[in-house]
């Protein structure tokens, strides 16, 4: 990408619903998901609708069992298969029905639809938020509740064939209640392919045994489960609704990750051994965070509710090299030697000195941005959600 320059905005798309996900590039076309169960695919280099398409019914706030979001449709980050050329996003279609839709990317075309099985058999109280991801020939989707944790839900990842056809893969948490797989990131998937690490809410037990919520697990693409790792305090955090999978897993490297939840605490872990209860690396307070997270060598950029803070790795140690401004606070990506963090409170996109923290450009994108927003960066251009469609800013 070029070096990131002063801020311009380049096209404002409004789309009849907030784009909660991030837009997607694909070639020319940025493809954008909406709460009104609409994805859209624009032009580049202006922003103009190309095509649209509806692919489910939304639901409106009073005929959901709790929540916050009205209505409710398409609200995790879409994916796109480059070897079948379709994008994929899950609607919310009625009260009790998630779809997977595929979507020709050259015209809108509907590929196939499928539904979307609920493991917990509660679907009406499953909500869909974590970002789609892609491996052996499956869509992984990740379900939490609704914004209130109402209702008998149960963490869960459903792997769908993107052929359309094939087997369907499932893994529930062994948890009563509870245990979301919510955050914004969604699933991860390792350098290879061949493991998937999710993290999970607060379950329903506050005292042993353990009920494998409050954790990170590894799943096989398959979704059988071959690693977990909780704090020794997984009890507490159950019982005071600290979710330890508020941020998604950030994979460091092919053999690291650094968990952080609601609690503040950085848990540094072997990826290719979770090491169970009590078995990280390392562990040191970094910040209560919530989002997706970006890495760039040993460091991690994390998403805290009191600005972005640069996390270091090296060495088998968590430090905290530099906190950035309360303004600064998303889910960061890195490009044009900046690090890009949209501010869903105050509505600013910041470019922050990846060494430093400092800010480098800024500009105020007019308001609020949905809960958990992160850019997509393109050329010239950082792409954001906003809760009318899609903006472009120039000088990436």
């Amino acid at each position: 990408m070029p070096a990131a320059g002063r801020l311009a905005v380049a096209w404002s798309a409004k789309l009849g619903g907030a784009v909660y996900g991030q837009p997607l590039v694909i070639g020319n076309t940025v493809v954008a998901a909406t709460e009104t169960d609409y994805v859209y695919g624009l032009r580049r280099s202006t922003g103009q609708v190309m095509w649209h398409v509806k692919v489910g019914t939304p639901v409106p706030l009073n005929q959901q069992p709790c929540g916050d979001l009205d209505p409710l449709g398409i609200t995790s980050t879409p994916i796109y298969d480059p070897a079948t050329k379709l994008v994929y996003v899950v609607a919310q279609s009625g009260r009790a029905s998630h779809l997977l839709v595929a979507v020709r990317v050259s015209d809108g075309h509907i590929a196939f639809s499928a539904n979307v099985p609920s493991p917990d058999h509660q679907p009406a109280f499953d909500q869909q938020r974590g970002a789609l991801a892609l491996t052996h020939g499956h869509i992984y989707v990740s379900f939490g509740g609704h914004f209130g944790d109402c209702g008998p839900y149960v963490g869960s990842v459903v792997a769908l064939p993107a052929s359309g056809h094939g087997p369907i893969w499932s893994y529930k948490v062994p948890t009563a209640e509870q245990g979301g797989i919510w955050s914004a990131g969604g699933p991860v998937v390792s350098a290879s392919g061949k493991t998937i690490f999710v993290a999970t809410g607060n379950g329903a037990a506050t005292h042993p045994p353990f009920d494998g919520a409050d954790s990170v697990i590894a799943l096989t693409p398959q979704l059988r489960r071959i690693g977990v790792f909780a704090p020794s305090n997984w009890a507490a955090d159950n019982a005071g609704d600290l979710d330890l999978g508020s941020m998604s897993p950030a994979l460091v490297g092919q053999d690291q990750i650094l968990q952080v939840g609601k609690d503040g605490t950085g848990y540094l872990l072997n990826a290719e051994d979770l090491g169970g209860v009590g078995g990280q690396i390392a562990q040191a307070h970094v910040c209560p965070a919530f989002g997706g997270s970006a890495v760039s060598g040993t460091t991690v950029y994390v998403p805290c509710v009191t600005g972005l803070a640069a996390v270091s790795t090296a060495g088998n140690q968590i430090a905290v090299r530099w906190r950035g401004p309360a303004q600064a606070w998303g889910s960061p990506v890195i490009g044009g030697g900046a690090v890009w963090v949209a501010s869903w409170t105050s509505g600013a996109l910041s470019a922050l000195s990846p060494r430093t923290g400092i800010v480098l450009h800024q500009i105020s994108l007019g308001g609020p941005l949905p809960h958990f927003v992160s850019p997509s960066l393109s050329g010239n251009l950082v792409l954001i959600g906003t809760m009318t469609g899609v903006t472009a800013v120039s000088g990436a």
